[in-house]
This record gives structure tokens, C-alpha cells and sequence, in this order.
């Protein structure tokens, strides 16, 4: 049973969407740096160095790391290993106003998933909010021009973005099924880590994949590991931490549409690296946004 909205549940949905802008922005900056499997895993062993010290315990025999090894498997399967690989492999051939575009039909993918694979009831408050809030975001992405819309089509990277944005509403769905060992349950550290193990598994995979069959080279730089670590700290860790509570307090349908303030703090932010001022269209965005969390979360 999922709690009522409050303000500290909204701060902690609100703070993902915030540092996942900045992945977006920081993953296409560095995509001639780096292929997109290797960034992923790479930035995740970092994680995993960083979370070590707080959730150590998880390797004693017997913890929930080996006896739940299917649901963590599946959990790092969908949440570390497929969705944010598919992001930034969508980066090397797709626009970032494309990225996110697609990313933007979260709530409807939660929406659906829910219905068809968690017996969940769609209610029209959230088919209306999920409509104000998709509003919202075409509203930015166009800059206030629909004409900007209608020329966009979809590319190889638009396609990878669907099936990211489908893995990531598998798996917040799955963090709301009560199947977790109570030890890893109630500590927040260990809940990832065990995530980022099996997650970093199957990166592993994906990246032998991709030096096997490609031309993949790194080139290393200063900037290249200031990206790294920010991506491993902010999107990584603290992202993942705020997300897994907000979704387990709200439930996933309600937390989907938080995720539509990602594009909408990328257009901020290219604002401020552009030194432009915000537009009255990302007034009127951010109130369709925020009107579509308002409705849908209203029990």
C-alpha cells in the first residue's frame, strides 16, 4: 500500500529527474570519449567502490545477495545493465531533444506495464495527468514551436530509448513487489549494491560485446574522469537511492511522472550554458508538468 504524497516524497522524486538532466547532457558530451556499454560499466564499478564500505555484509553466506540472486539479477538486469547502456547508446546516433522526447512517454509505459503485467487499475485522474504532463514536455522540447515537432523522425537512438524506457518501467514496478530480504529491504545501501553486482554482470557482457565486434577506444582525459564520477555519484548512487524510496513510497505510476521534470531541468540547464533566459513556454511547461504529478497523485 503505497502512502500519500507528501512533501518529502516529492523532494526525493524530484532530485533523480534533476541529476538524470545532467546525465543526459554530460553522456553526449562524452560519447566520442568513450562507447556507450564501456561508460555504463564504468560508471557503475565506481558505484560499487562507493557503496562497498556502507553494505559489505551482503557478501556473508546466507544474505539476501544469494538467495534472492533471481530478483537482484533481474533488478540489475533492467536498472543498471539495460537502461542507462540503451541511453547512451541512443546518444551516438540520436539528439538529445529526440532522447528525450521519447523518455517523455514514461508515464504512459508505467501506466501500461502496470495494467498488463501488476493487475493494477488505470484511473482517469492518471490518464489525465499523464496527458497534461506529456503536454508540458512537447511544450519545451518544441521551444513553444509545434512545427519543431513535426520535423523530427525517428532514428536508430529513438528506438533504443523506447526499449530503455520499457526496461525502467519493469523495474519500477518490480521495486514495489515485498520480496526483498528484510537485512537488504531496510538498509538502502545494500538494496543497490546487490543491484549493482548483477548489474555490473551483465554490463560486463554487453562490454565484451562491444570491443569484440566494434572499434571501441577510450580516449582518457581529465574531463573524461570528471564526467565518470559524476555520473557514478549523482545519477548513480544518489539518484538511485532518492528513486527507490520515492517509487516504494508513492508507487511507480505516480513517481513516472516526477520523471517528466528530466527534460524540462535539460532545457534549464542548456539555458544556463547558453546564457539565454527562460521562456514564458517553460512557465506554462512546468505548470502542465507539475498540474499532471498534482492530478494523478490525488487519492
Amino acid at each position: 500500500m503505497h502512502s500519500r504524497m507528501t512533501p518529502s516524497t516529492a523532494i526525493l522524486l524530484t532530485i533523480p529527474p534533476l541529476l538524470w538532466a545532467g546525465n543526459a547532457v554530460v553522456g553526449r558530451i562524452v560519447h566520442t570519449w568513450v562507447p556507450p556499454m564501456t561508460l555504463n560499466f564504468l560508471r557503475w564499478a565506481i558505484a560499487l567502490v562507493i557503496l562497498l564500505p556502507f553494505a559489505s555484509f551482503i557478501f556473508r553466506r546466507g544474505s539476501g545477495l544469494w538467495t534472492s540472486w533471481r530478483r537482484f539479477g533481474l533488478l540489475g538486469l533492467l536498472g543498471v545493465g539495460l537502461y542507462n547502456s540503451l541511453q547512451y547508446l541512443a546518444l551516438q546516433s540520436s539528439t538529445p531533444i529526440n532522447v528525450t522526447l521519447v523518455a517523455a512517454s514514461m508515464p504512459v509505459w508505467m501506466l501500461l506495464i502496470g495494467a498488463l503485467f501488476f493487475h493494477t487499475r488505470v484511473t482517469g485522474k492518471e490518464i489525465v495527468g499523464a496527458i497534461l504532463s506529456i503536454a508540458g514536455v512537447l511544450l519545451v522540447l518544441s521551444r513553444g514551436d509545434w512545427h519543431q515537432l513535426l520535423a523530427m523522425r525517428l532514428v536508430a537512438g529513438d528506438i533504443f530509448m523506447i526499449l530503455a524506457t520499457i526496461s525502467w518501467s519493469f523495474y519500477s514496478w518490480l521495486l514495489t513487489q515485498p520480496k526483498d530480504p528484510k537485512e537488504i529491504r531496510g538498509n538502502w545501501a545494500a538494496f543497490l549494491l546487490v543491484q549493482v553486482i548483477y548489474g555490473l554482470m551483465w554490463s560486463g557482457v554487453f562490454v565484451a560485446g562491444e570491443w569484440a565486434l566494434g572499434d571501441a577506444k577510450i580516449f582518457w582525459s581529465w574531463p573524461l574522469v570528471a564526467a565518470l564520477l559524476f555520473v557514478a555519484v549523482g545519477p548513480a548512487v544518489i539518484a538511485y537511492r532518492c528513486w527507490g524510496t520515492g517509487v516504494q513510497r508513492a508507487g511507480p505510476g505516480i513517481a513516472s511522472f516526477f520523471s517528466n521534470l528530466t527534460p524540462l531541468f535539460a532545457a534549464v540547464m542548456s539555458s544556463a550554458f547558453l546564457g539565454e533566459l527562460p521562456h514564458l513556454y517553460h512557465v506554462i511547461a512546468f505548470g502542465l508538468i507539475v498540474g499532471g504529478i498534482v492530478i494523478s497523485s490525488k487519492r
